[in-house]
């Protein structure tokens, strides 16, 4: 019989949650604007969700409070025609289009 190598730690971070959602894939649109608590943007971030969001108001400013834990986790983050793209470490935002 051959040896073949299972990853069992990625394969379960591909499983849903509790609620049914799958932690990767997700992409989540909403509006920085200063009332969402800023532990939620990284919390969403480290379950591997991409967020989209349109920033009302100076974006950094708005992204002060959760852009530098971001960042040290590996993701990333780019504002893009008024909408910041948030992604996690494993996520490319590849901008090579855009020259």
């Amino acid at each position: 019989m051959s040896e073949f190598d299972l990853d069992l730690g990625a394969v379960e971070s591909e499983l849903p949650d509790e609620d049914g959602e799958s932690p990767a894939g997700r992409v989540v649109l909403d509006i920085l604007d200063g009332t969402t608590p800023d532990g939620e943007w990284v919390e969403l971030v480290e379950s591997g969700a991409v967020l989209v969001l349109h920033v009302d108001g100076d974006v950094n400013e708005q992204a002060a409070g959760f852009a530098r834990d971001v960042r040290d986790a590996g993701g990333s983050l780019m504002h893009f025609r008024g909408f910041l793209v948030v992604t996690p470490p494993y996520v490319e935002i590849d901008t090579d289009r855009l020259e």
